[in-house]
């Protein structure tokens, strides 16, 4: 089974959790949590860099024991030192730490000294007054907690977009290789980019169903087959998200990939203005009487209820309908409409690359500048600056941007921050040289260099 940059960075997490709640050596724990922040971070997937036999102690984070367990996981897709914690604690406990203001610290509390695990007795708990007896807690905690697993049960899992677009382009790239698939989307809140996805909508345009169905099924991750029929099917993943597949004929796929996107408020208001127009609306096309009128695609269904085309991020029914009908759909930002980044990491700290490096990938993306922003001496584990080698950077960068190259890494960007914040409150950023983190701070330190105050 293939295994992503977050299935490995979930055992970590995992690891760091159980540890804590164990009450473990605080280094180790946070040796866990910084590899796995690591791996998120990581541009491309860490099995492509294993395939290729790199030694990934040189990934910022990584050291040789937690590189010989991301070993294990790939070749394995088991963590020993997980197996092992599992067994030493109830398997329900981690299900603790997924409600809001439960963290280890917490959770170890509640397990060694009221012994919770489950969702079950921590209600109990809170229900008979247990918890606000605990050091820490009291009685808002209490209640909080009460609210929490309202909120739990009402709400199920979901997961945050880019952790799901890990998944969703994997299987979106497998399913492209199936013969006759001609289209695959990923509709459903995924597509109008939610924060959280609670599974994934998958739309296939092919004219074999049952061939893309088998296919789908047999893809190497999924853990439990739901359902499977000639034109549908339902699985959970290996990492417990749930994919619903539907294939329809490509001169449906218009219709399908707009009914299966939109939220159920935007489509009901949608069906019922082409009620009104006589023309029904489903999955399969748009229909006056017994005649499709449009359907393979959505600027077809547009046009045929008589809307411009409306953004997928935008089909909440929160006014888009209304302002298309007024023409004043707003413009959506776009990659290609980034001008900057004004939050970079080099190198010198836990970035990857070096300046020149960082301003050639800027280049390559169209962008104007570039904020080089470091971790501070603060923050050791990111390998963060201390004032001598803030200073020896600063100066990189001047002689950089002296070479006549197009990208102002410091002065330009600082020079525009000088002009809107008064000086009063930029000193109170960089009282303390020792925390220099941000740009302001660049800003301000360069300035009492040039001055010869420092």
């Amino acid at each position: 089974m293939p295994v992503h940059n977050e299935d490995i960075a979930a055992v970590f997490d995992e690891v760091a959790d159980l540890l804590e709640i164990e009450g473990d050596n605080p280094f180790r724990i946070r040796a866990y949590r910084n590899g796995a922040r690591a791996l998120r971070e990581l541009g491309r997937e860490v099995r492509t860099l294993t395939d290729q036999g790199a030694d990934l102690t040189k990934l910022a984070g990584i050291g040789k024991n937690l590189a010989a367990k991301i070993h294990e996981i790939i070749d394995t897709g088991h963590c020993s030192t997980l197996d092992k914690l599992r067994k030493q604690l109830p398997a329900d406990l981690t299900h603790l730490l997924k409600l809001p203001g439960l963290g280890p610290k917490r959770v170890h509390a509640l397990y060694h000294e009221l012994d919770i695990h489950t969702h079950e007795q921590l209600e109990r708990a809170a229900r008979d007054g247990l918890i606000r007896q605990l050091p820490g807690f009291g009685e808002k905690t209490e209640a909080r907690i009460l609210e929490a697993l309202q909120a739990h049960a009402d709400t199920g899992q979901r997961i945050k977009l880019a952790v799901a677009a890990r998944y969703a382009e994997s299987l979106v790239a497998y399913l492209q290789s199936v013969r006759g698939v001609e289209k695959v989307d990923v509709a459903g809140s995924y597509r109008r980019a939610r924060e959280t996805v609670g599974d994934l909508d998958i739309l296939v345009a092919a004219a074999d169903g049952r061939g893309v169905i088998r296919h789908f099924v047999a893809y190497d991750e999924v853990e439990t087959i739901l359902s499977q029929g000639s034109t549908r099917a339902t699985v959970l993943l290996q990492s417990g998200l749930q994919v619903d597949l539907r294939v329809v004929t490509a001169e449906s796929y218009g219709a399908a990939l707009y009914y299966f996107t939109g939220s159920r408020a935007h489509n009901i208001a949608v069906r019922r203005m082409a009620q009104k127009q006589g023309l029904k609306l489903n999955e399969y096309g748009i229909y006056r009487g017994r005649q499709r009128i449009a359907g393979g695609s959505e600027a077809e269904i547009f046009a045929a209820i008589g809307l411009p085309y409306i953004a997928p991020e935008l089909r909440e029914n929160r006014g888009e309908i209304e302002a298309a009908h007024a023409g004043l759909l707003p413009k959506l930002v776009e990659l290609k409409d980034l001008r900057g980044d004004l939050h970079a990491h080099t190198r010198a700290s836990d970035g990857h690359e070096s300046l020149r490096g960082m301003a050639d990938a800027a280049a390559e993306r169209g962008l104007d500048y570039l904020a080089i922003t470091e971790h501070s001496k603060r923050l050791t584990v990111a390998h963060g600056l201390d004032s001598k080698r803030l200073l020896a950077q600063l100066e990189a960068i001047d002689e950089f941007n002296a070479l006549g190259n197009m990208y102002d890494l410091k002065g330009g960007f600082f020079s525009s921050l000088r002009a809107k914040v008064p000086f009063a409150a930029r000193g109170q950023y960089v009282r303390n040289v020792a925390s220099l983190e941000h740009l302001f701070f660049y800003w301000k330190f360069a300035e009492l260099k040039e001055q010869g105050t420092i």
